[in-house]
């Protein structure tokens, strides 16, 4: 029995739902299907596999439904955008009285954050204190996270200056809120807090600074990020960061400057690159133009 817990741990894991099937059967075969243990293992592995009518299913066998359980779900359904499944899962929980652990609640928060249910949202982040969760880094940034989504800046800053550790999650989170906002010059004056903080920015952190340098015209302080990401932290630019000089420099009307980006950039541009591109062109009035050795005539 404890190599089928293992064999399906490891589908869990690797997402193999066609092996998954296989051992189900096979714990049919041998009579470990009415054991509980490989019941909740069974479950685990279906909802990783997004098989969430057969593990609801197994879930209805379970005897002893722990709280693990229901996380899954919640985890589940949230990682598969189906937030509203994911906040029933959480409604299941307290219904059937089971406690909330440490793992239960930002789950819950970011389908609250995906939805913007701010009440919801508030709520849960008084489950977060009243269950002793209030200074795990975890929670805090599902907080700062769904405070920013739902436009409650205010609340999310409180979050994040009373949190006693900070992750690079922690201030990407805080950020990503001001740069949604068009708040660039805190987004600025973070980054520097975060340095001095010796937190060592990654590629995700440049994506969300370009971003708002480009929503908020910030062409110098976009050039002068862009410049550093590469230079002195030596990040490869992705085509997230191409895309955001790109659309930042296409909107200023520094046309060659853009197309200086596509030309330098090791991936192929995609659609939404392309339509950034054209489209500043067609305003700046060109007809046609070269770009990785292609000619672009540009009509109205």
């Amino acid at each position: 029995m404890l190599a089928c817990a293992s064999l399906l741990e490891l589908c869990c894991g690797t997402k193999n739902l066609q092996n998954l099937r296989i051992l189900h059967s096979q714990t049919i075969k041998l009579g470990f299907s009415c054991n509980d243990f490989i019941r909740a293992k069974l479950v685990s592995s279906y909802t990783a596999c997004a098989e969430f009518s057969d593990a609801e299913l197994m879930f209805s066998f379970t005897n002893r439904k722990f709280t693990f359980l229901y996380n899954t779900f919640i985890r589940g359904y949230a990682s598969t955008k189906q937030f509203h499944l994911s906040l029933s899962s959480f409604h299941q929980l307290l219904q059937d009285r089971k406690p909330i652990d440490l793992n239960t609640l930002p789950a819950v928060l970011k389908s609250v954050a995906a939805l913007s249910y701010l009440r919801i949202g508030r709520r849960i982040h008084s489950f977060v204190l009243v269950h002793g969760f209030g200074f795990d880094i975890a929670h805090c940034n599902a907080l700062i996270t769904m405070y920013c989504k739902c436009g409650e800046l205010e609340s999310a800053r409180k979050v994040f200056d009373k949190m006693p550790r900070r992750n690079l999650i922690t201030w990407s989170a805080m950020m990503g809120g001001y740069g949604m906002h068009g708040n660039a010059d805190e987004v600025f004056c973070l980054f520097d807090k975060m340095l001095v903080a010796g937190v060592w920015p990654d590629e995700v952190m440049f994506t969300t600074i370009l971003t708002a340098c480009s929503h908020g015209g910030r062409v110098k302080e976009g050039e002068e990020y862009f410049e550093m990401m590469v230079e002195i932290f030596h990040i490869r630019p992705t085509k997230e960061h191409c895309s955001c000089m790109v659309d930042m420099l296409g909107r200023a009307g520094k046309i060659e400057e853009a197309r200086g980006i596509i030309e330098s950039m090791e991936m192929e541009p995609d659609a939404c690159l392309w339509r950034a591109f054209l489209g500043a062109c067609k305003i700046q009035g060109k007809s046609e133009i070269i770009v990785r050795g292609k000619l672009w005539r540009l009509t109205d």
